[in-house]
């Protein structure tokens, strides 16, 4: 008996499998982190050393 592909079920299996890695990636996403607030603090210190280094 020859070896025969059932071409339905492998496209079912390989979307079952899509479908998981998909739905991994989307529960383990996290947002991009890209503005943080600084407190007025921590800018003077900054602005601070900005002026140490101009002077040397």
């Amino acid at each position: 008996m020859g070896v025969t592909r059932l071409k339905r079920k492998d496209r079912r299996n390989k979307a079952k499998a899509a479908n998981r890695v998909k739905r991994i990636k989307q529960l383990s996403w996290r947002p991009v982190i890209k503005k943080l607030e600084l407190t007025p603090e921590v800018t003077a210190s900054q602005e601070e050393v900005a002026a140490s280094q101009e002077e040397e």
